[in-house]
């Protein structure tokens, strides 16, 4: 039996539902080729209207700009991965193990879900890597964040916090812990690969290296004396 997994963004952030036709899903399919291959700046409607066969105009019915396409897709991802999170932690009951499921998840590389049809995750995770602070560096960042247009993200953050919190009741700060583990885990991955003398893992390259790190660094906050609630 094939199961296809469909994932829900918030309306806010296209005109039309690119999910609910043949056309959108081409348009979410090779956005991520195309960002992923040329880089954010340098991609354009024009380019992706060229590469899918279509025109930049049917492009605008579903999307106001090019910056509510890439937030679509990072929001896409950062749901995608609540859900593997979920799957992956449904049946273990220490939270001590949900963590470090939480920090394996984050640390290594994605592969692509065949469940997912028209979003190749392993692009996807390049992309959120790369080019996914773009989505929320921006003038209007107070504004979208009214909009819960961040909701992935902060829905992911407070998964992982609930695993902190339930390890270590009285430690203080679960969100602030839990928010830098997912940047880490990522900055780490994207200097071992691009910036290695930024980091201390990019002579061998081993994903494990940075899980080992990030298990160090979560853990020693979770067990040291300091503030508490």
């Amino acid at each position: 039996m094939d199961i296809n997994l469909t994932i829900t963004v918030n309306e806010k952030l296209y005109l039309r539902n690119p999910e609910e036709s043949e056309l959108g899903k081409r348009i979410l399919e090779y956005s991520i080729i195309l960002i992923e291959r040329i880089g954010f700046e340098a991609f354009t409607f024009k380019k992706l209207a060229l590469e899918i066969n279509t025109t930049e105009a049917g492009i605008y019915r579903y999307f106001e700009n090019k910056q509510r396409l890439l937030l679509y897709l990072v929001d896409w991802y950062w749901s995608w991965q609540e859900y593997r999170l979920l799957q992956e932690t449904r049946n273990v009951e220490r939270p001590k193990t949900k963590i470090m499921t939480a920090i394996r998840l984050l640390a290594t590389r994605v592969e692509d879900d065949v469940t997912t049809g028209h979003i190749n995750e392993k692009l996807l995770h390049d992309i959120v890597m790369s080019e996914g602070a773009k989505s929320w560096l921006t003038k209007h960042v107070e504004e979208d964040n009214k909009d819960k247009l961040f909701q992935p993200f902060k829905d992911l953050c407070a998964r992982i916090a609930e695993f902190v919190t339930a390890y270590n009741p009285k430690y203080a700060y679960p969100f602030s812990l839990s928010s830098t583990l997912i940047e880490m885990a990522h900055s780490q991955y994207y200097y071992m690969v691009h910036l290695p003398s930024l980091t201390d893992f990019g002579k061998d390259r081993n994903e494990e290296d940075i899980i080992r790190f990030l298990e160090q660094l979560v853990f020693g906050a979770l067990d040291s004396p300091g503030k508490s609630k």
